[in-house]
């Protein structure tokens, strides 16, 4: 009652207690257990509270957003996590969840680019183009020489790029002409390329000189042809007939089956209908455009299907090697040139921009942990991946915006010149690469993961395999391709002229690679060579397949046997799964003290009120309230809350009110309860919270939440008025452990005098022998039979002797083991048991 004085009014502390019952000890500077109310009165004890409640205030307001901006970018690798495994997992679980969102939105961006319909689209447009006969029934895929060209260019070629008919032969209106399939629009005009080598650009033997007039090597860039030519009649300014450079055709290179051909040459542009088109390949095939100098023709155009919002860059490749005849090849580049037209599209470009947002905010976290970890930084394998994924994710950002702008000319410049040539090659060649750069971005974002999951040492099996066996597999990758790089030089030689699969280096290097594989075509190799094609294929079987490949399997599997020996006596860096439960446990420990609290509460509503007039004053409430174990500022709050007048007396309606909102309140913590416990758990909950509230049992785990300071406090009653029947209880409990202890440490004595004999023992035998060895080697004019037998008897008699010695230590040591044990069964056991061991000592 000493506190009363310095007490504020009800009305000044009614704020203390807050709107609910989570609130307790919670008001600054307020003391959280009777020990510290001990000395709340004292000046010292105030100045000690003000300074404590005052440290948090010191902080300023630019300083804290500062620490909280800060924070956003705490890692493993910025802040100190090895002390503390709590912020270990906390930093850890932060960076997974953030990195998971990463993950999710550049998968959403990146499935948003491409879908199914991209190839059912370069499908129909390669069926149409590659695939349509002529009337000789050849195709695109089947050409093979110059009269085979000019055949597809007349027909399959004019049919597929003009539709100027419906199915039933009926004219299509001009304004709807220019579509592919009636759907899909031709943007500009198609054109048709060519390169060329000059004559005598290459040596003719001297023996045919006179037989030979010009020689056209095969095709190189140096040796192009750049003149004028054609016959009489022709057009000097027409460019089917005049060389043109790449940067006058705003070309680019194309590489073809042989080699890589330049964007320059010889263009001719086609017509917006068929019949003008018609009349372009007629005149070039009269005029014999083509000469025995060409090494390559192009067919490009573009195509737009509105319909999917989807564009096709077609380049449609033949190759005249030196070697006469003609190899087709060809390209399509269906892509998705304008990005932003449907509200999927929308939602795609703001995922885009959250990317963008991603990219920024891991571009500081590197910088901060480069700044912290210097040049040891990029001794990681996951900080260069970090930055490999930034820097691809920089690039396409780039080009994002330089394809949208770029596109948009193109089209604005198409739309007003209608018959030029539309030039999307360049452009569709770059947009594949990004996507090219976008598919590795999310592979390396997908591998990456392995960095926020490695915590648990299974998920990291396969990196430390694969680090323990490196030098070893480094050793074997050396004898491997020696090997396999000696075959694939044999099998290019010994078959390339004749097998495909051999007729270059590289070729017969992946084939070498799909044999292993199972895939080969045995036949050919003998076809090709009926004595060397059958030897080469079982030498290769024999020592890649059946030695070194099994050998690199053993090499794996010995690493990851002892990986998996390793890690079963190894912990886990932290166990999520505890955490997690230690989360859980700490919840409901939390539901159960309030609960307990509000039980004490409706406790002291009905047996505070001593002389039964139904008004409680604060004197009654406090006495009640610090025999429960609680702090004077908990009682302040919790009478000041429900104190509406200030009178400092709770009247019957004060009362009621504060027992309906301890029975709601009471109702909301058990509905929270239930659902994390279950309706199964329950009731054994509940008895384990019945318990501790009768006998004041609380867990140690409590001690890490923000009701530790109360909760001590009430664990203190036993300073300041505790029952009779918990004290009695409680003695009971320290007599039993006292007794349970005396016993264990009895025995351990016992233990330890027998193994400190049996040490001597051990000794003391080790001493005889050595004694015996000692008199029969100086024993002289004795002959060895005579010292085996004499050394025979010495040792069976000294072990019967030590069986007897044995025998009657064992029959003493259970003689005194139960005095060991009575001893330990009557009061102060701890004292009795140190007779008894020295007992047992003396008689062993």
């Amino acid at each position: 009652m000493s506190g009363t004085n310095r007490r504020p009014l009800s009305a000044q502390s009614r704020t203390a207690w807050g709107d609910g019952i989570d609130n307790y000890g919670s008001e600054p500077g307020i003391p959280d257990s009777p020990m510290e109310n001990k000395n709340w009165n004292g000046s010292q004890s105030d100045t000690r509270a003000l300074s404590r409640a005052s440290k948090p205030q010191s902080k300023g307001c630019f300083s804290r957003i500062c620490g909280g901006i800060r924070s956003l970018w705490a890692t493993r690798h910025t802040e100190e996590t090895k002390q503390n495994r709590e912020l270990y997992v906390k930093t850890t679980l932060r960076e997974l969840i953030i990195y998971i969102v990463f993950l999710i939105i550049i998968c959403v961006i990146t499935f948003g680019m491409t879908s199914t319909t991209m190839y059912y689209y370069t499908k129909v447009m390669s069926d149409l183009f590659l695939d349509t006969p002529n009337s000789k029934a050849g195709t695109f895929r089947t050409l093979t020489n110059v009269d085979d060209f000019w055949r597809y260019a007349k027909e399959p070629l004019m049919k597929g790029l003009y539709w100027e008919t419906w199915y039933n032969n009926e004219s299509v209106p001009e304004a709807q002409q220019g579509y592919i399939y009636y759907e899909n629009k031709l943007l500009g005009v198609p054109r048709i390329r060519q390169l060329k080598v000059h004559s005598n650009s290459c040596v003719v033997h001297e023996d045919f000189k006179g037989v030979i007039q010009e020689c056209f090597d095969s095709y190189a860039e140096g040796i192009e042809d750049t003149k004028p030519f054609g016959q009489n009649g022709v057009n000097d300014n027409d460019t089917a007939w005049n060389y043109q450079t790449e940067s006058a055709l705003g070309g680019s290179s194309h590489w073809g089956l042989l080699t890589t051909y330049s964007g320059a040459g010889y263009v001719q542009d086609l017509a917006l209908n068929k019949s003008e088109s018609e009349k372009i390949i007629n005149n070039l095939f009269d005029n014999l455009w083509i000469t025995r100098g060409t090494r390559a023709i192009s067919i490009d155009f573009t195509v737009y299907n509105a319909n999917i919002n989807l564009f096709c860059v077609i380049r449609l490749f033949v190759e005249f090697p030196a070697t006469g005849g003609a190899i087709p090849s060809w390209m399509f580049r269906t892509v998705k040139l304008i990005r932003y037209v449907s509200i999927g599209d929308f939602f795609i470009m703001a995922c885009e921009c959250i990317f963008v947002l991603f990219i920024l905010y891991y571009i500081v976290e590197e910088c901060l942990e480069i700044k912290k970890h210097r040049l040891h930084y990029f001794k990681s394998f996951w900080n260069i991946l970090d930055i490999l994924v930034i820097i691809l994710s920089l690039v396409c950002v780039a080009f994002d915006v330089y394809r949208t702008v770029e596109v948009d000319q193109k089209l604005t410049s198409l739309l007003v010149n209608k018959e030029q040539y539309s030039d999307f090659e360049r452009l569709s060649f770059w947009e594949t690469r990004f996507s090219n750069a976008i598919a590795i971005c999310v592979f390396l974002a997908w591998i990456k993961i392995f960095k926020y999951i490695s915590f648990n040492k299974t998920m990291t099996q396969l990196s430390s395999t694969l680090g323990r066996c490196a030098k070893d597999l480094a050793g074997f990758a050396v004898m491997f391709f020696i090997i396999f790089l000696a075959f694939t030089q044999l099998g290019y030689l010994l078959f390339g002229t004749q097998v495909k699969d051999f007729s270059s280096f590289q070729n017969s290097f992946f084939t070498l690679f799909r044999i292993i594989l199972g895939d080969f075509d045995f036949q050919q190799l003998e076809a090709a060579n009926r004595i060397l094609g059958p030897i080469f294929f079982m030498l290769f079987v024999f020592f890649v397949f059946f030695v070194l490949i099994n050998m690199f399997l053993a090499i794996i599997n010995d690493t990851y046997s002892e990986v998996k020996g390793d890690m079963a006596n190894m912990k886990n860096e932290f166990e999520m799964a505890d955490y997690f439960k230690k989360g859980y446990s700490r919840v409901l420990d939390k539901l159960n003290f309030k609960r307990d609290k509000i039980v004490d509460i409706q406790k002291a509503l009905r047996s505070a009120d001593i002389n039964q007039d139904k008004q409680l004053d604060f004197d009654e409430w406090r006495q009640d309230l610090k025999t429960r174990g609680y702090a004077d500022g908990e009682i302040e709050a919790m009478f000041a809350k429900y104190d509406i007048d200030g009178d400092r007396v709770l009247d019957e309606s004060e009362q009621k009110r504060m027992q309906a909102d301890l029975a709601d309140q009471k109702v909301a913590l058990n509905k929270a309860f239930n659902e994390l416990e279950g309706k199964g758990n329950r009731q054994g909950t509940a008895r384990r919270s019945s318990s501790r509230v009768s006998f004041n049992d609380d867990s140690g785990d409590d001690s890490d939440d923000e009701d530790s300071g109360t909760k001590s406090s009430r664990t203190g009653r036993t300073s300041s008025g505790v029952s009779y029947e918990e004290f009695t209880v409680l003695s009971r409990r320290v007599d039993r452990m006292e007794h349970s202890i005396g016993s264990i440490v009895s025995k351990i004595d016992a233990v330890l005098v027998k193994l400190e004999a049996m040490e001597k023992a051990k000794l003391k035998r080790r001493e005889t022998m050595g004694k015996i060895l000692d008199s029969i080697t100086e024993s002289d004019g004795t002959s060895d039979e005579m010292k085996r037998e004499q050394m025979e008897r010495l040792v069976r008699e000294e072990l019967e002797r030590w069986d007897s010695e044995t025998s009657m230590t064992a029959g003493s040591g259970r003689g005194a083991s139960p005095g060991a044990g009575s001893g330990s069964s009557g009061h102060g056991a701890r004292p009795r048991s140190r007779p008894a061991s020295g007992q047992n000592s003396s008689d062993v």
